[in-house]
């Protein structure tokens, strides 16, 4: 029995769940942000579940291609497959089921555009990011990051079934996102990456040129963020809460720059997760609850 705990706590531990659960977030607000009449709580479940078990796909993909990568480094080394406490064998027969019940449910109780879309950027982030960018580029990130956009357009096409503008500049924010929240990361271990062999920007250019790279993408991210204001799709509360997240992003950024203290590669990256988790529950509040509120003081 304990074996078997083990063995599941392992194969857990592989699908990456903060991640996940931050992507899944991301893409309730697409679901939440579409234009519906009556909630289709069936393609809001299934796709739920089919968007995380493809998600936890791609993780546990990850897991088995970077093992040798992840046995070189202090913050990766005790993961189930670099240990051994998952068999390369065993691991790879959970991503594919995992995929193939994914895939399943959003066939079945989505549509197509979205199960292929999903496909596509689990393919995005375990192939093309994990077997080659990450291996052979310093703009990996770059590169790489559409796949990991994409939520908010998967949760919007689940309910939806189309592709349209509002969940694209969502997927842009995300997309502009990654480079600084991963790169202040690759600061943080750079060793470990330069150890590992890993052509990560801080090992191929330097601490400082990476410091420079994350404040200019920082100022990319503010502009990006406010789209969806002036592109009339959000309003008031959500431009107060980008323009505030985006100072204090550009507040950590600059304070990273300037190495204006030990610890601002990690409190960056940190910050970068609250940043977008705050960023947007903003859509949300803009959407549905600024407005019940005005309304209810408009009617007194």
């Amino acid at each position: 029995m304990a074996t078997t705990k083990t063995l599941i706590a392992d194969l857990y531990e592989m699908t990456k769940p903060k991640v996940v659960f931050l992507m899944l977030i991301t893409a309730w607000v697409g679901m939440a942000l579409a234009p519906l009449g009556a909630i289709p709580w069936q393609a809001v479940i299934m796709g739920t579940l089919g968007i995380a078990f493809v998600a936890g796909a791609g993780a546990a993909f990850n897991h088995i291609l970077d093992r040798q990568i992840d046995q070189r480094m202090a913050r990766t080394q005790r993961r189930p497959i670099a240990t051994g406490r998952v068999s390369s064998r065993v691991g790879l027969s959970f991503a594919i089921l995992l995929t193939v019940l994914g895939m399943a449910l959003l066939l079945v109780y989505t549509n197509a555009l979205t199960a292929w879309l999903t496909l596509a950027s689990m393919v995005g982030y375990a192939l093309v990011y994990t077997a080659y960018l990450k291996r052979s580029t310093p703009q990996n990130i770059v590169l790489g990051g559409l796949a990991g956009a994409m939520p908010p357009l998967l949760g919007w096409t689940a309910v939806t079934g189309e592709v349209t503008g509002l969940p694209l500049l969502l997927v842009l924010i995300i997309f502009a996102w990654t480079p600084p929240h991963f790169w202040a990361l690759a600061i943080h271990r750079r060793d470990d990456y330069a150890k590992a062999n890993v052509p990560m920007m801080p090992v191929t250019h330097g601490i400082a040129f990476t410091r420079i790279q994350i404040w200019l993408y920082s100022w990319l991210l503010l502009a990006v963020s406010l789209l969806p204001v002036a592109l009339g799709a959000s309003g008031g509360v959500y431009a107060f809460a980008a323009l505030g997240l985006g100072a204090r992003f550009l507040q950590w950024s600059y304070r990273l720059l300037y190495n204006k203290r030990v610890d601002a590669a990690w409190s960056t990256f940190k910050f970068s997760i609250t940043y977008l988790l705050y960023l947007f529950l903003a859509l949300l509040v803009d959407h549905f609850v600024w407005p019940l509120i005005t309304s209810w003081m408009a009617n007194g």
